[in-house]
């Protein structure tokens, strides 16, 4: 009797440890599965959009499956997969983020019936491999080659994609800019891609989707200074892009000045007073009249001392450009950022037609248009700044 109940107990714990894998599998099936129905109802052209409230308490309107998930506190580590799936798809190709999940949850639905046949995992996995290769040559047979100057495909194209979008009924306007855009980036020559880097979208508040316009140059969001009575608009514009800061200079170290009568106050006034002028003279002796200046951590990028000398001598001053625009705004104006007064030389400087301060719905930024090409970048177009002055919901991506 005994030995009866061991070999019983052995056979039940081998029964279960097959059960097991088939357990787990199911388990992962299902929830990735979840994830792809919690968001299936928001594809296509009847889908619907979906209201989140982030953990921090905003709220988000979309059918943009990325924007979804990344917003759903999901756990599963099968799940989670399926999360990191619809990213991934937004950085390759930039839409398909609802589509890709889809898919793979009917694939997921497939595979659970084909297993609860007795078909083995290896055997369905590389079914799925010859199927995503034969549906990968249909697809490349079904596709059609577009010109780059046949402006007509292009608009069919985003006007299209912009169907089952939050602001589908703005797509003439949209659809448009979107293609100029673009068209205005590419080299049609020898382009095979686009570097979305180079079009750059700046949201304002206030105003409606129809004030949406698109400007052939670079807009700021930096507005001028006018602190100190200096200009606003400045024609045939000569542009640099100072990464010094025009503001007394700091010791490395902590030290202290003890300073015993009103005489050596003034003489420290007077030095400063000097310094910055000799700065300011310097800048303004290579014809510069439009200086940018970058963003510091240390100490003020600019005094009011120097924005005075700055306005005196006509030069239109914005400060606060961040470190991570320095880049993409000396490949659109053309000039090359310095980092020391005395590296300060006209052959660093860009040019525009116009640099202007515009205001609008209570916001103001900088305009600058006419933008002459790169000389010492010979390859790069001029960029394109799309401006919705109202930003809309997140207009997803299906």
């Amino acid at each position: 009797m005994a030995t009866a109940v061991a070999q019983g107990s052995g056979a039940n714990s081998s029964f279960k440890d097959k059960e097991k894998p088939m357990a787990v599998r199911a388990s992962n099936i299902m929830a990735a599965r979840a994830v792809a129905d919690a968001i299936r109802t928001s594809l296509g052209p009847r889908g619907m959009d979906k209201m989140i409230q982030t953990p921090k308490g905003n709220t988000i309107i979309t059918n943009d499956g990325n924007t979804m998930l990344k917003d759903m506190s999901v756990m599963h580590p099968a799940a989670r997969m399926l999360v990191d799936l619809s990213a991934a798809q937004d950085v390759e190709a930039g839409d398909g983020t609802t589509s890709v999940v889809v898919i793979a949850g009917s694939l997921l639905g497939a595979a659970e019936r084909l297993l609860s046949k007795g078909i083995h995992p290896t055997v369905i996995s590389e079914s799925f491999q010859r199927a995503a290769s034969a549906a990968v040559e249909i697809l490349h047979n079904m596709s059609r080659p577009i010109n780059l100057t046949d402006r007509a495909t292009l608009l069919q194209a985003a006007s299209t994609s912009l169907s089952s979008k939050i602001v589908s009924q703005h797509s003439g306007l949209l659809g448009p800019m979107a293609v100029d855009s673009v068209l205005k980036v590419v080299d049609h020559k020898t382009a095979e891609n686009v570097d979305l880097r180079n079009i750059r979208i700046v949201k304002k508040v206030g105003g409606t989707i129809e004030d949406s316009e698109m400007i052939d140059g670079l807009v700021l969001n930096q507005p001028v200074i006018k602190s100190s009575g200096g200009p606003t608009r400045i024609e045939k514009a000569r542009i640099g892009l100072i990464q010094f800061q025009l503001s007394p200079p700091k010791p490395d170290m902590e030290n202290q000045i003890v300073v015993n009568d009103y005489r050596q106050m003034d003489k420290i006034l007077k030095e400063e007073r000097q310094y910055l002028l000799n700065m300011v003279k310097k800048i303004q002796k290579t014809k510069c009249n439009v200086l940018l200046i970058q963003k510091s951590i240390l100490r003020d990028a600019v005094n009011d001392l120097s924005l005075h000398f700055l306005s005196r001598l006509k030069i239109l001053a914005i400060k606060d450009i961040e470190r991570d625009e320095v880049e993409f705004l000396c490949k659109s104006l053309g000039c090359k950022p310095v980092a020391n007064v005395d590296s300060f030389t006209e052959d660093k400087l860009g040019t525009a037609d116009l640099v202007e301060e515009v205001q609008a719905s209570g916001a103001r930024y900088v305009k600058v248009t006419g933008i002459k090409a790169p000389h010492y970048y010979p390859h790069q177009p001029n960029r394109v700044d799309c401006r919705p002055r109202r930003q809309p919901p997140d207009s997803g991506r299906g």
